[in-house]
């Protein structure tokens, strides 16, 4: 592997042409999918990886553009990485202060898993910095990272007194804080624990409702002074050097939840999802299509990296509509918007609340994932928190991704149980996290063409 490798697949990644999607619904679907790395755990390993002392190996990285821009932005940190090649990356960490001054503006792409967690990092460093992203990432919200990162002392500005980037970083030595989250989030929660490691003494951090914990694991593993309470978490200034990875990453349930939506809802549907992340911090979607009849049944196989894994079939289903809320949202956050197709397919009247924080994902995912599904013939009502669903035909439609891959692959997932085609405008944004996404579902049988 040569660092060359991921610079090129970086480049051709984040500059992919325009691409439509074709879908015509097949008659039935059927097959195994072995879906994509984790996308968070690969974020967290990449970064972990660079502040330890040694060499850490990685394998099943994710090589979509949001894990590729955290690496990127890592190397104009400093870091040597070898890779992705194959899902396989080498990090030649040196320790939590050998980052260097970038002699770039870093930027972030459409990730804001990485520049959330940076902005960590790079609060307790000993040189300046500035961070950005795309025309998306700097329209989303950062106060809720720079307010806690700035009572850490951090020296932080930004767009808008810091809630917009460009962030603009000057480190700083950090002092720890006990600090609760107004909103379970683990970007949050992750740069601040992030941040603990140079902060000298112990940081406490307490959600509302426990969001996934990859970072806590993570740390961890890599010997840092960790400690799990219920919703709060400590983290003391780490005295000793981390230890380096050597990690085997799941496949994303977040990506599997696609096929698990497609598998409930297609006539005569049959999938196999193998070696699936099984954090139960991660499993509210399994939860939620159980409870609306699903018929799911899940096969642990033990733990990889400290993450237990599974396989995971499902088969068509009859649905019945449900309610989501409290303390399920944090551990579906990223699932709604398939599971709002499921709800189009189930008898009755589903209802998602408490999920105010889809508002300020990659786009406004209330009032976009309604405003596409209704084009399909969705009953579909957006709330100030969530969603009203009715049980509903769907049919085939011009609809828009809006940049976003998720709503890309909840289109897609839609397209299948709709009567006629369906033409998904901007679908290469679903290279952001699953760039095999077309591939697999040609995999199961469905007719999929890509359009320039």
């Amino acid at each position: 592997m040569t660092q060359g490798v991921i610079t090129g697949s970086f480049e051709r990644r984040i500059k992919n042409a325009k691409m439509n999607l074709i879908i015509r619904p097949p008659l039935s679907i059927k097959g195994t999918i072995d879906p994509p790395g984790d996308k968070s755990i690969s974020h967290r390993a990449a970064i972990i990886g660079a502040l330890a002392e040694g060499e850490t190996r990685i394998d099943g990285f994710l090589e979509g553009a949001d894990c590729l821009s955290t690496l990127k932005c890592l190397r104009d940190l400093g870091v040597v990485i070898e890779g992705p090649y194959d899902g396989q990356v080498i990090i030649r960490g040196k320790g939590l202060n050998s980052l260097k001054e970038p002699e770039t503006v870093l930027d972030a792409g459409n990730s804001g898993t990485t520049m959330r967690l940076l902005s960590g990092v790079l609060a307790g460093q000993s040189f300046y910095s500035v961070i950005t992203g795309d025309e998306s990432l700097r329209s989303r919200p950062m106060g809720r990272v720079t307010k806690p990162l700035r009572s850490m002392g951090a020296k932080i500005w930004g767009r808008l007194g810091g809630d917009l980037a460009p962030l603009s970083i000057q480190g700083n030595s950090l002092t720890p804080i006990k600090y609760t989250l107004p909103v379970a989030s683990a970007q949050v929660k992750s740069a601040l624990l992030l941040a603990g490691l140079f902060a000298n003494g112990e940081t406490v951090i307490t959600e509302p409702h426990r969001s996934r914990d990859h970072s806590e694991r993570m740390l961890k593993a890599a010997g840092a002074d960790i400690t799990i309470e219920d919703k709060t978490v400590r983290i003391k200034g780490q005295e000793k050097p981390l230890k380096p990875l050597k990690m085997k990453i799941p496949g994303d349930i977040s990506g599997a939840a696609f096929f698990l939506v497609a598998g409930c809802i297609v006539p005569r549907g049959i999938i196999l999802l193998k070696d699936v992340n099984l954090n139960p911090t991660r499993t509210g979607i399994l939860e939620v299509l159980k409870a609306m009849g699903a018929q799911i049944t899940v096969t642990p196989k033990g733990e990889t990296s400290g993450e237990p894994i599974g396989d995971i079939e499902v088969s068509c289903s009859n649905l019945q509509g449900t309610e989501v809320n409290g303390e399920l949202i944090p551990r579906l956050i990223d699932e709604i918007p398939v599971l709002a197709v499921a709800a189009t397919q189930a008898k009755g009247k589903t209802i998602i609340s408490d999920a105010a924080e889809l508002k300020f994902k990659e786009t406004d995912r209330i009032s976009l994932v309604a405003k596409e599904l209704i084009k399909m013939g969705a009953d579909i009502l957006p709330q100030p928190d969530g969603l009203l669903i009715k049980g509903s035909p769907l049919h085939g439609a011009v609809v828009d991704t809006h940049g976003d891959h998720r709503l890309g692959m909840t289109l897609a997932v839609a397209a299948l149980v709709a009567k006629g085609v369906t033409v998904i405008r901007g679908a290469e944004c679903i290279n952001i996290s699953y760039p095999n996404f077309a591939k697999d579902m040609e995999r199961l049988g469905v007719e999929v063409r890509e359009e320039d």
